[in-house]
Order: structure tokens, then sequence, then C-alpha cells
């Protein structure tokens, strides 16, 4: 299988070089030429497999210049040796009402990017060899907040990587910026931009697009490759869990064989929702995927008037991860429903960069539709969901968690729809602790984040996880901040590191 630029046909790689690379080098990202299918029969073998043995199956399908061996290994080294607690990484927990939350936090940073970027560094190692390149791959994230302590969790002293993370400044909650700050590693680079993440995201993008700073940094040994979900490698283990959680939810009689599922998921860059919408496409039961927003509420927008306009303003929000008014990833959703058509998407990315805004037609409005529910909540809603939900079902979920409970409520409410539906919960509540305390119990005291933890945990019975315990006492090793300007400077530090 080979991968294609979602802006231009002609650029044809293989899944290597597509994750090695990151980014395509006219600005598009990589897709798959075409997507394979899947049958009743072949999902009723991956049920009663582990999560292991299923991702095996899926990824096998996709990396098709890796040999069964190297994907085993890849897999192994990700989620086994006690970095997932519990015995699967990826639960599905269904409350006495019958709703279920498929927890992707179970991971060292404890949020869902683990998912993706403990198994990321082991794939670009093996694609970098199979390329046959000779450089280490300086690894440049933009972070809303949790794929930056993930991406450097995952790739800390991995060899022949070296990894810079970008975040905006006041614009990740206090654990966030405190995972990430405290970081370990002799390969790892942190750095905060004044603004907020769409600044920071744009920058990224800028400086991969600039020759003259890849020159420099090739005299240094390195070339550039990508953390975020633009990387294939990165998106691509988020179609696993998908198709793990219906599997979980036929073996635990939840569903019958080949029962169609919803999926309602907290979004902001679109990737893990894209995710969902890839396994669709493959052949998985899903009937509907629900995309649930915060108040930075444009993909809920686009998803029901076809008009993506960023030019809105921006909100910071107790659900951090999805303050994001430029969603890369719906550039590849745009792709597939033109059939390819890499000239229109081009063109539509052409006016989101010039004006801030770009319309589909009525004809990609209706496939949209067809496919996809919106809705959104504020800070407000969210907080009154996570108490709603701890009161009655005696569960604790965080705020972008809470997002896409509050938003599956209200569609199933106004729709009608009982169609078995599973929420993607995406964070430990404890990397906001402040927030989600004081939205269970409002005459508390929060304190510090770490006593809000401590608090939480007594009021709750549930424990801190190990990960964000174990921050308190450990020192802050970087401090660096930078304009958007001098995000160059902060690559040329990081490629000379090595």
């Amino acid at each position: 299988m080979n991968y294609q630029s979602t802006r231009n046909r002609q650029i044809c790689v293989s899944s290597s070089q597509a994750i090695a690379e990151g980014i395509c080098s006219d600005g598009g990202l990589f897709v798959p030429e075409s997507f394979p299918t899947v049958s009743l029969s072949w999902l009723a073998a991956l049920e009663p497999l582990d999560y292991r043995s299923r991702a095996e199956k899926v990824l096998s399908l996709y990396l098709t210049d890796f040999t069964p061996e190297e994907i085993r290994e890849c897999v192994a080294g990700a989620y086994a040796g006690g970095k997932f607690s519990g015995s699967t990484p990826a639960p599905v927990v269904t409350l006495q009402s019958g709703v279920s939350f498929l927890e992707l936090w179970h991971g060292p940073t404890c949020a869902f990017k683990d998912m993706a970027l403990q198994l990321l560094p082991h794939l670009l190692t093996h694609a970098l060899q199979k390329i046959h390149c000779g450089k280490d791959a300086l690894i440049l994230v933009a972070t809303s907040g949790d794929t930056g302590k993930a991406a450097l969790e995952g790739f800390r002293d991995v060899p022949h990587t070296r990894i810079l993370v970008f975040y905006p400044q006041n614009g990740v909650s206090t654990m966030q910026e405190r995972q990430m700050l405290t970081q370990e590693g002799k390969n790892v680079s942190v750095a905060a931009v004044q603004g907020n993440f769409d600044d920071t995201q744009t920058g990224v993008k800028k400086l991969f697009a600039d020759a003259e700073l890849c020159r420099k940094i090739g005299e240094f040994g390195c070339l550039f490759s990508s953390a975020n979900s633009i990387n294939w490698g990165r998106l691509l283990p988020q179609i696993v869990y998908y198709f793990s959680a219906w599997c979980d939810l036929v073996s635990a009689g939840r569903i019958k064989p080949g029962e169609c599922v919803n999926f309602c998921v907290p979004t902001g860059n679109f990737g893990n929702i894209l995710a969902a919408y890839y396994a669709k496409k493959m052949g998985l039961p899903i009937k509907r995927l629900i995309c649930a927003s915060n108040a930075n509420n444009v993909l809920t927008q686009f998803l029901e008037t076809g008009v993506y306009d960023r030019n809105r303003r921006f909100f910071k929000t107790i659900s951090p991860s999805m303050d994001i008014l430029v969603s890369s990833n719906l550039e590849r959703l745009l792709f597939d429903l033109t059939y390819g058509d890499g000239g229109r998407v081009s063109a539509w990315m052409k006016q989101l960069t010039e004006t801030g805004c770009y319309q589909v037609d009525g004809d990609m409005l209706e496939k949209i539709r067809h496919i996809f529910s919106a809705g959104f909540c504020s800070d407000g809603e969210t907080k009154e969901e996570i108490g709603r939900i701890w009161r009655e079902e005696h569960y604790l979920c965080d705020p972008h968690t809470a997002v896409a409970s509050r938003v599956c409520r209200e569609y199933r409410s106004k729709t009608g729809d009982r169609t078995p539906t599973v929420i993607v919960s995406t964070a430990s509540p404890y990397k906001f602790a402040p927030d989600v305390l004081s939205a269970i119990a409002p005459e508390e005291s929060t304190g510090g984040v770490f006593e809000a933890a401590r608090r939480l945990s007594v009021l709750t019975g549930t424990p801190v996880p190990k990960p964000i315990a174990g921050l308190e006492n450990k020192p802050v090793r970087f401090s660096r901040v930078c304009t958007k300007e001098k995000m160059t400077a902060a690559v040329l530090d990081a490629a000379r590191k090595g």
C-alpha cells in the first residue's frame, strides 16, 4: 500500500516514508491510496483476541512494507511491559444506565494520545531504517495539552530521534504544563509560544515548509518529522481502538455480532474522530459519528452548515485540548469525500489560509450529514455534566469526556436514536483535578493542582494515577518562551543538541 498527498495525487510514497516525513512537501497530508475493507467473518476472528493481537491485525492492513515480525515487535514495545495499567490498554466501561465509555487514558501520561504515541516511536525507528536516510528524526510537535507530554514520553531517549514540543503559553492546564516542563530525557526540548494553539500549530507547519531551515537542520544530521496526528503513523494506531471497543461490546453481550454502534468523540484537531470514520469506511459497523466541541465550536458549525470559519472569538476553556479553531485532519476527510480531488482540497486550504474561511457545496454537505452529527457545550454545562455523572452513576470523568457525554445526551434526546453509543473518554479526571473537584463539590477549596487531586481522591475514593502523583516533586527542566517568529531559533538549538 502506498500513500498520496491530499493536495497532489502525483506524490506517492511507501508507509515508511510517510511515517518518516510526517507531512507532505506540498503541505498536504499523507493518506492511503485505497482503504482495506473487512468482512464480518474477519471481525468475528478479531473478537476473541487481546488488544495487542487486534492491533497487529489492523496495522498489517496498512503497513505493507513492514514484516509481520516488525509489526509484532512494534506493538509489543508499545503496549507491553506495564506501560498501561489494567488488563487492557483501552477498556470499555458500561455504567448501570447502559452508557459505555471507551477509556483511553490508562497509559503513562494519562491521556488518549498514549495509545498512538507509545507506538509511533517504534514505527518511526523502523521507518528510518527502511528508507536508509542516515539521519536522525527531529520531531516537531504543536500541542494543545496532551499530545506534548505523550510525545515527549514516547520518544524519550529513543535512538536517532530528537523531539521539540511547542505549546501555547497560558493555553494548557497547569497539570499538562507541569508534565511537559519536568520531562526527563536527553533528546527532549520544550518551548512555550506567545499566542494560542492555532498560532503554535501554524508556526510548526511553516517550519516544515521552510526549505532553508530544512537545509540547516540537515547539516546537523537531522530531517523533520511530526508526532501530531498529521503524521499517518500517529493516526493509524487510533483506528485500532474503535475496532477493539466494538469487539469488547460483542464479547460482553452488549451488542450482537454485526450490530451497529455510534461513537461520540470530543474533538479538537479532528484526528480522533477521523480514525473512527476510517474504521467505518473499512467496514466496522458504525452508524453515526457524533462530534462534540466546547465553546470553540468551529467544527459543529462546519458539520451542520458546510461553512468553515475560523474568524471568530477564541475561548480558553476547561477542556483546553479542544481549544482549536483550525482542525488539521479535516483536510483528510475532505479529500476522501471528494474522491481524492486534491485540487479542490488545495483550493479550500488556500482560502482558509488567506481569508480564514471556506464553504463546501451542497452535495459535499449532504455526504457529511449522512455520517456525522455535531454539538457543543459551554464550560458551565461541562461542569454540570461532570457533577451529574458522578451523582447519578458514581463515575468520574474529565472535562473533555464530559463535553462528549453532554453532547451525546442532547443528540439522543433530539433524534430519538437509541443505537448503542460509546463515549470516547480521552483523559484522566486527575489531569484537570481543580475543575473536576469544583464540579462535584463546589464548596471545596481547590488550592493548588496537587492538593485538588488529593481532595478529589479522598472525596471519590478513586486513586490519583501514579504518573500524576509523582509530578509534584519533580524539578522543572524547561523555561523557554518565544514568539512565533523565534520558533526557528528553538528548532536550530534542538538540532544542535545531537
